[in-house]
């Protein structure tokens, strides 16, 4: 059989003569069970409607899982957001400190939110927590400066050797590395160290050097001497005086063969670098060389 007799078949399209031999053959009776087979085949009903309603349905069903899902997840974002807010905030308010620093031959004037006053001295620092001033007046020092303190609540300056505290006066406190000084120049004032309280009046100074405490020193000035351009020192051991000299004058200083344990009563400018080498030199009866920022002292021969 002619293989397009099956296409022209279906599509009614063969001759009579055609037909007359394709039913004569053996596909014909196959091809006669495969249509009346097919015409008994019914397809489902389908209705769109219903179909399209159940689709939404089960969209709608397996929604709100997904959106409480997202929700959650969203309000835990912003719960950790507050949070992370909160404690910036509180962070920020408790541990904020202004700090201020001199470094050598440098004075600094600096005022407080309540109006009292600080003077630094060559390479010092303070800290203090701003925001939190009006409730506790409490300055971190580390080297030298000169306080006038506005009245009011109690006012504390620490540093690592000792504590400070007054309601309003004017003081001044040296802390270094193995020197602590607190001169009162007005009102009085309340030192702590090492666990025991001294009262220092206007006039005296509570003095430790060396982890010693010096007998009781007394002043006549009105202000520290360093606030008038002079470092000024009684019976301190000359290796302070030494390191005083480098502060103020921002240079090298060395020793040689000399004793820099020996006391030292006396003052140099801290103006006037060739007057003060000679300031010091002369009463300890020691030699000095300068040579650009370095200087050294060293025993006469």
């Amino acid at each position: 059989m002619q293989e397009n007799y099956l296409a022209k078949w279906l599509n009614n399209e063969l001759s009579e003569e055609e037909t007359i031999q394709f039913k004569k053959s053996d596909e014909y009776t196959s091809y006669q069970k495969i249509i009346a087979a097919s015409n008994n085949l019914k397809a489902p009903d389908y209705n769109e409607n219903k179909a399209l309603q159940s689709i939404n349905a089960k969209r709608f069903r397996a929604e709100p899982k997904v959106l409480k899902l997202n929700t959650f997840t969203k309000y835990i974002g912003v719960a950790a957001a507050i949070v992370l807010i909160c404690g910036i905030a509180y962070f920020y308010t408790n541990s904020l400190e202004e700090t201020i620093r001199t470094d050598y031959a440098q004075n600094n004037e600096v005022i407080l939110p309540d109006a009292s006053e600080i003077l630094l001295n060559a390479e010092s620092k303070i800290a203090y927590n701003k925001n939190k001033w009006e409730k506790n007046r409490n300055i971190s020092l580390q080297g030298e400066a000169f306080f006038k303190v506005a009245k009011g609540k109690k006012f504390t300056v620490s540093t690592d050797q000792g504590t400070v505290a007054v309601l309003g006066t004017q003081f001044n406190v040296e802390a270094r590395n193995n020197f602590f000084e607190v001169t009162c120049y007005e009102g009085l004032v309340s030192v702590t160290y090492n666990g025991k309280v001294t009262k220092i009046p206007a006039g005296s100074s509570f003095m430790v050097v060396n982890g010693k405490i010096a007998p009781t020193a007394q002043t006549t000035t009105l202000v520290p001497s360093w606030t008038q351009n002079e470092s000024s020192f009684n019976s301190i051991p000359l290796s302070f005086v030494l390191n005083e000299l480098q502060r103020q004058f921002n240079i090298t200083v060395t020793s040689n063969d000399i004793d820099t344990d020996q006391l030292f009563t006396g003052s140099f400018s801290n103006k006037n670098l060739e007057l003060a080498l000679q300031s010091i030199s002369i009463p300890s009866q020691i030699s000095y060389k300068l040579e650009k920022n370095k200087v050294l002292f060293y025993a006469k021969k």
